[in-house]
Parts: C-alpha cells; sequence; structure tokens
C-alpha cells in the first residue's frame, strides 16, 4: 500500500499522483462507483479445477461467505493470456498435497463491478498490443518493446495501478483479514493490501525485475537469484538516480513455480523420455498457444518444419490451440495439408484426460496418441490451461516463448519472445540446462527443431540438468508459496527459501 505517497520510502512526484488520481476518477465515470456496493461470494466445484487439485472457485453470491472450506488458502488471480492462470495453478496444487483447499479468485471474473471492467479493458488493451507487435516491427520496436522492458520497470508506473487497485476492494469484503492469501498478478496483491488482509503473498512472475509487479505490505516472492537483486535494490525502477531498497523482510528468493505432480514425477518422467531417446522413437513437440493470441506466422513455420518430420514418424506434434477455435481455421489456411494430418480433440475434457495419461504411460509407440499431430482446444478457459500442463509431462520438448512456461521441468524449444521482460526467462533455463537460448528468428527456430531429431543427446543433456535442478531444489517455488503465505515458516535472514524444513 503508497504510505504518504511513498512507495518503499521513495518519494512520488506530485505529478504522478495527480495523473493516478484522474485516472481513477476517469473510470469511476466510465464504469460506475460501486465503491459503497456490498459483495458476498460463494465457494463451488469447478468440473476441470475441482478433481484436479481440489480447487473450489469464488463467484458471486446472495449471501455471504459465512463458512470456509477446511484450511483454505486464497489464490487471488487474474485472465490476463494464460501465464498468470497457470502460476495459481503451480500454487493450487501445491497446496492442495499440503493440506490446504485452494479458492480461486479471479478479479476478471466478476463482469458486473467496477474491478472486472478496469482489468477486461486492459487486458484488451494489453492482447490487442501484443498482436500487433508481432505484425509492426516499427510498432515493436518503438513502443512495445521499450514498454515492456523499460517503461513497466519504472517506480512511478507502480503508483497508478496502486490507485486503480483501490477500486477493486469490494470483492473482498467476505474474506477473513488473516486468510492465506497468495496473488498471482500484482493487481490482487494490490486489492488484497488495500482490502486489509495480513497474510498476502506476491508471487511475481518472469525473470527481469519491474516496478509493475510491487505490492508494498505484501512479500514478495521471486523465481532467480538475479530476480531477488534487481527487487531489493529497486536496480533501475529510476532512470535518474538510485532508489531507496526494498527491507529484507519484504522479499524473498524461493524458486520456480511448479505444480506438485510435475515436480513429484520429475524423475519417472525424465527417464521415459531418454528411454524413448535412445530406442529411437518420434521425439514429442508440444506447441502451446498462449491466450494473448499473438506470433500467428511465427508458429505456422515451426508446424511446416514438422510436418515431413511427423510423415517420416521422426516427431510427433501435440498442439494446443488453447480456446481459441479461430486459430485452427488460421493454421489450416497457412499450411493446408496440415487438416489431413491432424486428429482433432476439440472440447471433450475427458478425452483429453485420457489422451494425456495413454501418452505418460506408453514408450512402445505402438499407440496413436504417441505418433502424427493431435491438436486440442476448449471454450472452458481451464481445460485450455491445463491441458498444456497435462501434456507436458508426456511430451519430449515444449516449444514456447520464454513467458512462465520457461521455469517448467521439461525440455524447451525457446522461441522469440513477446514483450523485452520475457526473454530473461530464456537465459535462466539455458543456464539451468532445460532450456535452448531464445531462437532469434524462426528459421533458427526451425534449424533447432532438426537437431533436435537428428541428434537426440541434446535432449538427453536436458532431461539430466532437470534432474539436476530437482535435487538443488529449484523447482519447490509453489511449496514455499504456501508455507508462507500459511505461516508454516518465517524468512531465513538471508532471502532465500531453501533453509526451510521439509522441500
Amino acid at each position: 500500500m503508497v504510505k504518504d505517497n511513498k512507495i518503499f520510502g521513495n518519494e512520488i512526484p506530485a505529478g504522478i499522483i495527480r495523473k493516478a488520481s484522474k485516472t481513477q476518477k476517469k473510470y469511476i465515470r466510465k464504469y460506475g462507483d460501486d465503491s459503497k456496493k456490498t459483495y458476498h461470494l460463494a465457494a463451488v466445484d469447478n468440473p476441470v479445477l475441482t478433481p484436479a487439485m481440489g480447487v473450489k472457485v469464488l463467484t458471486l453470491s446472495d449471501s455471504p461467505l459465512e463458512t470456509l472450506p477446511p484450511k483454505p488458502l486464497v489464490i487471488g488471480n487474474i485472465r490476463m493470456g494464460f501465464g498468470h492462470y497457470r502460476i495459481s495453478m503451480a500454487m493450487a496444487s501445491a497446496a492442495r498435497k499440503m493440506g490446504y483447499t485452494p479458492l480461486w479468485l479471479d478479479l476478471n471474473s466478476f463482469p458486473e463491478t467496477l474491478c472486472t471492467k478496469i482489468i477486461s479493458s486492459q487486458n484488451e488493451l494489453y492482447s490487442k498490443a501484443s498482436r500487433i507487435s508481432q505484425k509492426s516491427k516499427l510498432f515493436n520496436r518503438m513502443v512495445w518493446e521499450p514498454l515492456n522492458y523499460e517503461g513497466f520497470r519504472q517506480i512511478t508506473y507502480n503508483y497508478g495501478d496502486q490507485k486503480n487497485a483501490e477500486l477493486m476492494v469490494p470483492l473482498f469484503n467476505d474474506l477473513p483479514k488473516d486468510v492465506p492469501y497468495i496473488a498471482t498478478h500484482v493487481w490482487p496483491s494490490q486489492a488484497a493490501i488495500h482490502a486489509g488482509l495480513t497474510n498476502v503473498v506476491n508471487a511475481i512472475p518472469d525473470n527481469w525485475p519491474m516496478a509493475l509487479h510491487l505490492s508494498e505490505g505484501a512479500l514478495h516472492t521471486v523465481q532467480t537469484p538475479s530476480s531477488f537483486w534487481g527487487y531489493r535494490t529497486l536496480r533501475g525502477f529510476n532512470k535518474e538516480k538510485v532508489l531507496n531498497p526494498m527491507g529484507e523482510k519484504d522479499l524473498v528468493y524461493i524458486g520456480h513455480y511448479v505444480d506438485d505432480e510435475m515436480v513429484s514425477n520429475i524423475e519417472s518422467d525424465c527417464a521415459k523420455r531418454v528411454d524413448r531417446i535412445k530406442n529411437g522413437k518420434p521425439v514429442r513437440f508440444l506447441l502451446s498457444i498462449g491466450g494473448a493470441g499473438a506470433q500467428g506466422d511465427y508458429f505456422a513455420g515451426l508446424i511446416r518444419t514438422l510436418v515431413p518430420l511427423v510423415k517420416e514418424n521422426k516427431a510427433t506434434l501435440y498442439l494446443n490451440i488453447g480456446d481459441y477455435f479461430s486459430t485452427w481455421d488460421m493454421f489450416k489456411s497457412k499450411i493446408p495439408e496440415l487438416e489431413k494430418l491432424a486428429v482433432l480433440h476439440f472440447d471433450n475434457w475427458d478425452e483429453t484426460k485420457k489422451i494425456a495419461e495413454e501418452a505418460l504411460v506408453d514408450s512402445s509407440c505402438e499407440k496413436n496418441v504417441s505418433r502424427g499431430i493431435h491438436v486440442f482446444c476448449h471454450k472452458d478457459i481451464f481445460a485450455a490451461v491445463y491441458t498444456t500442463n497435462l501434456l507436458i509431462r508426456a511430451c519430449d520438448v515444449l516449444m514456447t516463448k520464454p513467458s512462465e512456461l520457461a521455469f517448467y521441468p521439461v525440455p524447451k524449444l525457446m522461441i522469440q519472445h513477446v514483450g523485452g521482460h520475457e526473454k530473461w526467462g530464456a537465459i535462466r533455463a539455458a543456464e539451468i540446462g532445460d532450456g535452448t537460448p531464445e531462437c532469434p528468428n524462426l528459421e533458427y527456430a526451425c534449424s533447432v527443431i532438426r537437431q533436435m531429431v537428428a541428434h537426440p543427446d541434446l535432449l538427453e543433456s536436458m532431461n539430466s540438468a532437470i534432474v539436476s535442478a530437482k535435487k538443488a531444489g529449484i523447482y519447490n517455488g509453489a511449496y514455499h508459496a504456501v508455507e508462507l503465505a500459511s505461516g508454516m515458516t518465517g524468512l531465513d535472514g538471508k532471502g532465500s527459501a531453501y533453509a526451510y524444513a521439509g522441500r
């Protein structure tokens, strides 16, 4: 929470304060003021998340939420692309493993509220700009890259978000002030602090420190040592001067945010990958399309490279197009032969789960799920996101931009980033050894695909690195976030979670 117009003791200029106040008033004029309205919540089952990880989704209700499920842990999030949902699923998975009931609070899922109207408008702008950046090199170079890399990094940017988050408080009416709470986007963290919640963990994504993610009053967690140093010192958050740093109890480095079912099965999943490699089985590539819908031409180029390898039974492609059915029409128009080669798995969650299970246990490649091209799409947003999680364990290579998936324990081919902040995710993966450096262009990415098929020792080394990284605790961030939010442990005084017992 902003105190005395300061953020971590750093004075915010008067002009920024006036601008933030004007923006806040603009939203109220445009969408209406619901600050005096009392919203109530209900915890309901979800057909995807409840069976998978025991999640109860919080929805609006006419009656107060008087009784919470046993050992509740609220996960505050928003849908903005798929990355923040993915982190939320990792937290929910870890929470369930540790005996908690995850409560899913998506601030972008209450369309009648001012909160959701603000977030939706911002999400629409972000997605549109992401798509434009992939079509216009000038826009990308002059606007999108600088904004994502340096604009969001400035501490003055954070002040405006803090003011907007004040308008999101009414949704927190039914939540106990001391409920364990993990935010996987800064707005749910800021809103929770404004609402008076006292056990807030602000789980910061990516590997490039930006003031955008600051939520003073919460405990900030980061996934990498370099992020820890950047945030602790607020390095580069003001272009003109060195800022006052964060306090030692404001920030902790805990490791990558990864689902329990992935972390607990790393050794067996990597062993199956190595077995397929040594026995000359088709290399299973997974291509996951994100929620912003950018990079269509780039993805089509990757698929074109894989098509002849699939025909020769040297590769298999799992293609998850999320909840965008129009993406399939786009791919068909760009790659006419794709329609004849692909098997479609659309809007059938039970079938998708069965395919993922069969692919996971099948090392003989005699089953259809281990050959050809399989395309997945689900209208349900939770199924759309979680399909990738299921297929990650059964694939040999995940092809992804260096966003949140860059931190997952699977061999990764890192394609070109969208927004300059993402490229540091590829640097992290390459240094750990579980991913390639970022491919600078499509031509290079396609050459890497061919090399992975022709020289499978490249993938063997990645699997070895993943097993080593697990032993070092690198993938344990979600467990530690739950520990911190629930008060199971405290800071060790060094900004590291690796000294904590139990992991």
